[in-house]
């Protein structure tokens, strides 16, 4: 069976709170370690009232003291938010505190504009520009390499598994440079899926951590017992989808019946696109959907994005989904 794992927005649903939100995301790692998914990742967004992930490390240390067994980790962390000497101090204490447990996966699209860059007080444009450089600085520092003189004792033989992250042919040629294993936002940014995934397989070189390109997909997923509870469910997202696009994000909202029909065309169209990367329906559904999505990605693992209002439906769509997986070979 491929290896499932879950990427959590940690969102806040409407009407709730942060806190809710945090000890939801709590209990649906400790069900996807039940049920058998290999990593839990929570992603780092800034200035979202919907999404609570933002302080990405703390959320972890958390979320691998309520878990024994499943990986955590950050998918991802914006490296251009940071500076990488932080990054390797916080990743090598979370893999201190979880030995063999803990993943770090880099992002270089900031997520942030010019008043969040401020409040960062960072140079996000250069930052950004920076990237490589940050990637091959924070390995340095994972092997007890001192940098700039300045040595990093929390980092230095840390076994954090280090991971590229992306939705464009950039993140796919770097991961592919570095040898190291690549992850693929489709969820949310299918357009160059499968350029990027071949990017990544044809200019890979071996190195001290893959001899051979290791690749994950991003998947929507929904399970229910029904097909129309399944779009019913995902109708949350969908609505927070078009939120986004319009510049009008807020906290994840209550389902609603036909959603994507009440749309406009064009509104209609875009969310189509960008969820296009998805299994929703019943187990049946999103097995058949899945082995699909497997035959056409030939990937080594597939990462699952769910979020439902309900947060019981989000964590029994998890255990659906494992399920229904079962017969799905890697």
């Amino acid at each position: 069976m491929i290896p499932l794992s879950v990427l959590d927005l940690v969102s806040v649903r409407e009407g709730g709170t942060v806190a809710e939100a945090l000890a939801i995301t709590t209990e649906t790692a400790r069900v996807a370690e039940r049920a058998g998914y290999k990593r839990y990742w929570v992603a780092e967004h800034h200035g979202m009232e919907g999404i609570a992930g933002g302080a990405t490390s703390v959320v972890l240390a958390h979320l691998g003291n309520a878990t024994s067994t499943i990986r955590i980790g950050a998918g991802g962390i914006m490296l251009p938010n940071h500076t990488p000497y932080v990054i390797a101090e916080q990743f090598g204490t979370l893999s201190a505190l979880f030995p063999g447990r803990v993943d770090l996966g880099l992002g270089r699209a900031p997520g942030a504009d010019g008043r969040l860059a401020n409040a960062l007080r960072k140079d996000i444009v250069g930052a950004s520009e920076r990237f490589p450089q940050d990637v091959v600085e924070l390995q340095a520092r994972f092997t007890g390499q001192a940098v700039g003189g300045v040595a990093s004792p929390q980092a230095s033989g840390a076994d954090a598994e280090m991971w590229l992250l992306g939705s464009s042919l950039f993140g796919a040629q770097l991961a592919a440079r570095l040898g190291l294993p690549y992850a693929f936002a489709s969820h949310f940014a299918p357009a160059m899926l499968d350029q990027a995934a071949q990017v990544y397989r044809d200019r890979f070189e071996p190195s001290a951590v893959l001899d051979k390109p290791h690749f994950m997909a991003a998947i929507n997923v929904v399970a229910a017992d029904s097909e129309e509870e399944a779009r019913y469910l995902a109708s949350s997202t969908d609505q927070s989808f078009v939120a986004l696009r319009t510049g009008n994000p807020g906290k994840l909202k209550p389902p609603v019946r036909d959603y994507r029909e009440s749309l406009p065309a064009p509104a209609r169209a875009m969310l189509e696109q960008v969820r296009s990367v998805s299994a929703v329906g019943t187990p049946d559904t999103v097995r058949a959907d899945i082995e699909a999505f497997v035959a056409r990605t030939a990937a080594d693992e597939l990462i699952v994005s769910v979020a439902t209002f309900d947060p019981a439906a989000q964590q029994r769509s998890l255990e659906l989904t494992m399920d229904a997986l079962a017969t799905v070979s890697s």
